[in-house]
């Protein structure tokens, strides 16, 4: 089994950095005018690789802390429910 040593190591997060391009694949053709969905669906795609990354910066110092994995999980709810808008 791979040793991970960065948050950059991690499948999850690198799975999250290609759903944030498609997303601002879609925001540059589908929402170009839709300013206002198209920067909550950037800001909760974003997020969703920001928690990862923090997630596992925390888990690095503190044990047993889920909290920025759930909030990650959370984002990517957001972000798909505002998918359902375009």
């Amino acid at each position: 089994m791979a040793t991970i040593i960065n948050f950059e190591d991690l499948e999850i997060w690198q799975l999250s950095r290609i759903y944030c391009k498609e997303i601002y694949d879609i925001e540059n053709t589908k929402l170009k005018n839709n300013f206002r969905l198209a920067n909550q669906i950037d800001g909760s795609s974003g997020s969703i690789m920001d928690n990862i990354a923090e997630g596992f910066e925390k888990e690095m110092v503190i044990t047993n802390s889920f909290s920025s994995f759930q909030f990650a999980k959370a984002s990517c709810g957001d972000s798909r429910s505002h998918l359902y808008r375009i």
